[in-house]
């Protein structure tokens, strides 16, 4: 008879489960979602909405890393960078994981329901796209913009919580936040093509094929265009437009990092785009600063 797990050694199952040791998955989604909630709010949004969409954007990201996992469990074993996962390597059943899954998922919507109805109401929608996504690799062409639908959420969420309503600077965030997840997880599809044409799964990287550079600028292109064009509706100030410079160039250069398709730079260029992500973020959230010294300098 199998002994039990000590907790400790249960525990840090769970955390690989998770990603913990990984946080490039949930800066991705956290920097466009607080960038959202400072540009909803016109500044600090307030202690309280920012520790829910801080922690929740943890815990969804969490829990959508335990649906994958079980989703790809068959598939995971054939791949060697993913066979060690805990449910594929069988240290973790497929039971248990839903169960971690289930309570990281009622842990956030706990947290929305701290917030108002039309928020909540999107929380419902962000959970079905979040499960949804892991099965799109077995017949959709494009699963990256499933995943960026997914990862998109946060922002309409952002404007409800704190204005109600979803105006239409946050919907070009949606659009350029979709370009932007198309843009890096076409680079993560990229490193696994030969593994994922081996096993029938569908990506970005096979359907692009030979414009896969390509179409990751043309993504890149969108994602900067659109930020671009919410710093416009919102009139932010100088230091946005030098961060937005900033991220133009990190994107440049991501592109030229995969322009041979090596599995190693291309992966590389994947685990930097978190640093895209935040320099938008500090662009908005230096406006705000530059804003109030500039505020209080002419008061």
């Amino acid at each position: 008879m199998t002994q039990p797990l000590p907790v400790k050694a249960r525990l840090a199952l769970y955390l690989d489960l998770i990603r913990w040791n990984r946080p490039q998955g949930w800066l991705l989604l956290l920097w466009p979602t607080l960038a959202a909630l400072w540009l909803a709010a016109r500044g600090f949004p307030g202690w309280h909405l920012l520790a829910v969409f801080a922690l929740g954007t943890v815990l969804m990201r969490s829990a959508g890393c335990t649906v994958n996992d079980v989703a790809d469990r068959d598939f995971d074993k054939h791949v060697k960078r993913t066979a060690q996962r805990p449910i594929t390597s069988g240290r973790i059943s497929v039971k248990e994981a839903l169960m971690v899954g289930l309570v990281l998922t009622m842990v956030s919507f706990a947290l929305v329901l701290t917030t108002n109805v039309p928020t909540i109401a999107w929380s419902f929608g962000a959970l079905g796209v979040t499960v949804l996504y892991p099965f799109t690799k077995r017949f959709f062409a494009m699963p990256q913009a499933v995943l960026g639908v997914a990862f998109s959420f946060g922002i309409p969420m952002a404007y409800t919580a704190t204005r109600g309503h979803v105006p239409a600077e946050a919907w070009w965030l949606v659009v350029g936040n979709l370009g932007w997840v198309l843009a890096y997880d076409t680079e993560y599809a990229m490193v696994d093509r030969d593994d994922d044409l081996r096993l029938g799964m569908r990506t970005s990287a096979i359907t692009l094929g030979r414009f896969d550079v390509i179409g990751v600028a043309l993504f890149y292109g969108t994602c900067i265009a659109c930020w671009a064009q919410v710093g416009r509706l919102a009139g932010l100030g100088p230091v946005y437009w030098v961060a937005m410079a900033v991220a133009a160039g990190q994107a440049g250069w991501h592109v030229w990092m995969i322009r041979t398709r090596q599995r190693d730079d291309c992966f590389a260029a994947f685990r930097m785009n978190h640093w895209l992500g935040f320099t938008v973020f500090a662009g908005v959230l230096g406006n705000e600063v530059l804003g109030r010294v500039l505020g209080r300098l002419g008061g």
